[in-house]
């Protein structure tokens, strides 16, 4: 008897796995073949805390209030034909502060990345104010940290990107964008892609589908790029950071299939097939098949914005760097 009991089990664990494939690859499916006008999910940005200290944290929120996870509940909606997806913004253009998905705690809010127990900033590398472009993430994807591509294996975080537009975003704003391109970091030792992309609603939009166009529409914004991502660490002492692939540019093509990669990925990641000792939260309020999946974040948005916290007069000055 306890061997029909523990068959039957077994079974029903086998059939609610594929059950849950199922429905990702459905979800998939149906976001591939979106149309070019897919519009972005109505998210309110909900700040709670003080900005530029620990205390800071900035959740999703639907119009009726229900908190859900900037990490796995915005639709990455990825089109191969327009090459659009929905980008998450981290980061605004010319700003410092480190902000960055959280993907330790339920509702995976926007939260400024701490080191040794420090708030972190990025240094204005002269002539450059903070960070050059609009960065984010492309939520539903996951650069895993246990498959090695390109003999290196991924950095545990949402797939990054650079929105290069003319308008400058804001923290939590979710917007639509075509991919162009992209270039592989190497952060410590991992694989970390950087996505170049554009609003599909700045003026630059139908004059760029391609990373070479940048070359021509805008002169000197890849190599600028580049090179920011070599150096911003050395005005904090840190060595030059490294590049796979000799630092090139892979195409728009290639792009999307790096995003492709990455979205097969969380989905193994949020049906819990993949698990490691630093494995993300996966509560969510969307894929209802996965083990991680709640009706409701249970999240108190108890601790109001307050004013800014000032930041550190270091972060404000500029820093010259002689590189070859």
């Amino acid at each position: 008897m306890s061997y029909f009991f523990k068959l039957m089990k077994n079974q029903t664990s086998t059939k609610s796995s594929a059950l849950a494939r199922l429905s990702l690859t459905a979800q998939h499916l149906h976001l591939s073949r979106c149309s070019s006008t897919s519009t972005t999910p109505d998210i309110i940005p909900i700040n709670q805390g003080t900005k530029y200290t620990a205390d800071y944290a900035n959740y999703a929120t639907t119009p009726n209030g229900k908190i859900v996870s900037y990490f796995h509940d915005i639709a990455l909606n990825l089109n191969k034909d327009t090459r659009e997806a929905n980008m998450v913004v981290e980061i605004p253009r010319w700003t410092n502060a480190k902000f960055e998905i959280n993907t330790k705690t339920a509702g995976n809010p926007i939260v400024q990345d701490i080191k040794n127990g420090k708030v972190r900033f990025v240094k204005n590398l002269f002539p450059h104010h903070g960070y050059i472009h609009n960065y984010g993430a492309f939520p539903q994807t996951w650069e895993d940290p246990t498959t090695k591509h390109h003999g290196l294996f991924g950095d545990n975080d949402p797939l990054d990107v650079c929105e290069i537009g003319s308008k400058i975003l804001s923290t939590g704003d979710v917007k639509r964008v075509k991919v162009l391109g992209s270039i592989a970091l190497i952060d410590d030792g991992e694989l970390d892609w950087k996505v170049i992309v554009i609003n599909v609603n700045d003026p630059l939009f139908k004059n760029v589908n391609d990373i070479d166009d940048l070359d021509e529409k805008c002169p000197g914004l890849l190599d600028t790029t580049r090179q920011w991502f070599r150096d911003y660490k050395l005005a904090d002492g840190k060595p030059q950071n490294d590049f796979a692939f000799n630092g090139e540019y892979k195409n728009a093509s290639e792009t999307i299939e790096i995003i492709e990669q990455c979205h097969k990925s969380w989905q193994q990641l949020i049906n819990g097939e993949t698990k490691t000792d630093k494995t993300p939260n996966i509560t969510n309020t969307t894929v209802k098949s996965s083990p991680g999946f709640t009706d409701t974040i249970s999240v108190s948005l108890n601790n109001p914005s307050r004013a800014n916290a000032a930041i550190p007069v270091d972060v404000e000055a500029n820093y010259f760097i002689k590189t070859s």
